[in-house]
């Protein structure tokens, strides 16, 4: 194995890790380094649109960045070599310690001129390992017999307690700022938190600079590890996908290719590497440089090496320039959603509410022409149907008056029948006028449906001025003139009948030989004169009943068109109410239609420059956010170069 592919080499023994000198800053920015400036410019605007959330995460890389320590993250699943590669790294057990290797006990590992080691407690599981802690969370360990040290302490705490173990050790690879983390395998079966969040939030709990992603040499990455490789490689530039047990494999360089073909295309730009614990560590044993380089673990330290001599610049700046990147797209993406809805969303509430004022003050306009329409023809129409209504009223009482004049003698029976008739005529002037009242006020409901419904109840407050039908001002009616039938005349008519009676009778016994006046012609004169009598008296009767029926006929025609007359006037005073009442009443939805309509408008005009600015701020911001994200990716582009 002589390249990156192939494995790397490196000395054997203890590795040295010697810092190479780091270039001055720029004296005309000053001297923090020039990434800050975008760092900070991001976070200011995660504040400035309320992501405080996102404001903090950020926080807490830009301090870890501005830490010379490098913290390397070993991760993968269960039972892939991780602790293994770790000691390997530092030649010495520091992971792994206890009988279950992959026991979910983070082990911290890093320089120090003695070996020592403590159990921290923390106050969380969610708390950051880099957070200080005082001695009391400290539980020292016996750094000749960690494992078992660790079990003891272990056992001593409450099942599940928050705990990691730090551990210091005398190497050189350390000595520059190396930091090596060996966390617990991860879960990916997906029983709690989703893996690839578990995986994220591992890391920023870890406070990682760069992470290891070990697989076991000949086992493909699975499409749940590819997700958490993608996801970490995004916030973690250098990420490292290493292969281990590659001693173990048919054939490692094929399973290499076919990893990286894997990544590419998913594409996922992470290097990806093939080690061999075992080797690693029979070479140190043996002090073999050839198996060494066999093992793989050159190119491995000098990555490592070259990103703790990169942290300070070009990793930082990679680092922020990721980081910044999809901080500002989280940002932008609900500013062009805003934006993108203004376009969608069509016209606002105002502009609606403006078109339905228009459309109310149009169907107002409508309205006002149907309900003069409707109320002009419903006066006409009340105008024939009262004097209809009137006319058969008069027609039936007249035809009950002639029947009772038809068998009775006024002369003698009129001081009956004028009070009835005065009694008849009150009632119907009376009915007629009630019926009037309700036609009118049914004629004002027809009226009054020809407005809009959201103009509500529309009908006059107080009743309509109807004038009840009353006869009491109008005078009786006085018995028609009757002709009298005296004695004189009765014995007149008498005498000329008998008369003919007399002679008649008179002749016809004459032939018997009787003379002309005789009994039996003086009882035919008497019979022809009574029949003369009886025959006028019918006449006269028959006369004063005509004169009766005229009478009555005139008086009621006379009643009649007063009754009719009144009606009428009654009607044009409704109608007149009715159009007075119905213009205000338009008029004043007018007014308030127009009102609304101003008011409408006006709420439209703002709201549209509300809009109007809205859009500016946002596509300013936009534009602001755009140009710090070309700053974030000019970073980035810096650092790969």
């Amino acid at each position: 194995m002589t390249n990156w592919e192939a494995g790397t080499t490196a000395p054997t023994g203890p590795t040295s890790l010697t810092p190479r000198p780091r270039s001055a800053p720029d004296p005309l920015r000053g001297a923090e380094p020039w990434w800050m400036d975008t760092m900070d410019a991001v976070i200011r605007s995660c504040h400035t649109h309320g992501r405080p959330d996102l404001a903090e995460r950020l926080t807490r890389r830009r301090a870890r960045l501005l830490d010379s320590q490098l913290r390397v993250l070993v991760t993968g699943p269960a039972q892939q070599g991780r602790s293994r590669l770790v000691n390997a790294l530092i030649n010495a057990p520091v992971a792994g310690l206890l009988p279950d290797g992959d026991a979910a006990v983070p082990v911290v590992v890093r320089h120090a001129d003695t070996p020592v080691a403590h159990l921290i407690r923390r106050d969380s599981a969610t708390a950051d390992w880099t957070a200080a802690v005082g001695m009391q969370s400290r539980i020292p360990l016996a750094a000749q017999r960690l494992g078992t040290s660790l079990a003891e302490a272990l056992g001593a705490l409450p099942a599940g307690a928050p705990v990691h173990a730090d551990i210091g050790v005398p190497r050189s690879l350390l000595a520059g700022g190396l930091v090596l983390i060996d966390a617990p395998g991860l879960s990916l079966a997906a029983t709690g938190s989703p893996p690839v969040a578990a995986a994220q939030d591992l890391a920023d709990r870890a406070g990682a600079d760069l992470v290891l992603y070990t697989c076991e040499t000949g086992r493909h990455l699975s499409d749940t590890e590819l997700g958490i490789v993608a996801a970490l490689s995004q916030v973690f530039p250098g990420l490292l996908v290493v292969l281990t047990k590659a001693d173990y494999a048919d054939d490692w360089r094929r399973d290499l290719a076919e990893s990286r073909q894997r990544l590419n295309r998913a594409g996922i730009g992470a290097p990806v590497t093939a080690v061999s614990s075992a080797l690693r560590a029979h070479a140190v044993r043996t002090g073999d440089e050839a198996l060494n380089r066999e093992s793989g673990f050159t190119d491995l330290i000098v990555h490592l090496r070259q990103m703790a001599e990169a942290k300070p610049d070009r990793l930082a700046r990679a680092t922020t320039g990721t980081l910044g990147r999809i901080a500002l797209q989280e940002l932008a993406v609900p500013l062009r959603t805003e934006l993108e809805n203004q376009d969608d969303d069509g016209a606002p509430e105002t502009v609606a509410h403006l078109q339905a004022t228009h459309r109310r003050l149009d169907e107002l306009r409508k309205s006002t022409v149907r309900w003069q329409n409707r109320l002009s023809d419903e006066v006409t129409d009340l105008m024939s149907d009262i004097e209809h209504d009137l006319r058969d009223r008069v027609k039936a009482l007249l035809a009950e008056a002639d029947e009772f004049f038809s068998t009775a003698d006024p002369a003698k029976s009129w001081d009956e029948f004028e009070p009835w008739l005065r009694q008849s005529l009150q009632e119907l002037a009376q009915t007629s006028m009630t019926w009037l009242t309700e036609r009118t006020e049914w004629m004002a409901r027809r009226t009054a449906d020809m407005f809009p419904a959201e103009a509500g109840d529309v009908l006059p407050p107080t009743a309509l001025a109807i004038t009840r039908g009353s006869l009491a001002e109008v005078s009786g009616l006085d018995a028609p003139p009757v002709a009298a039938f005296t004695p004189g005349q009765k014995l007149f008519i008498g005498l000329r009948g008998s008369y003919g009676g007399i002679v008649m009778f008179g002749l016809a016994t004459s032939l018997a030989g009787m003379s002309l006046i005789n009994p039996i012609s003086i009882g035919g004169g008497a019979l022809f004169g009574g029949k003369s009598v009886r025959d006028e008296s019918k006449t006269l009767l028959k006369r004063r009943q005509a004169e009766a029926r005229t009478a009555v006929r005139q008086y009621v025609d006379d009643i009649f068109t007063t009754l009719n007359k009144d009606a009428r006037d009654s009607v044009r005073r409704v109608q007149r109410a009715l159009r007075d009442h119905f213009t205000a009443v338009t008029e004043d939805l007018q007014e308030e239609a127009m009102e609304s309509l101003r008011n409408a408008k006006a709420a439209a005009d703002r709201d549209a420059a509300a809009r109007e600015s809205r859009a500016r701020t946002l596509r300013a911001e936009l534009t602001r956010l755009a140009e710090l994200h070309a700053q974030a990716q000019a970073l980035g582009d810096r650092a790969r170069a």
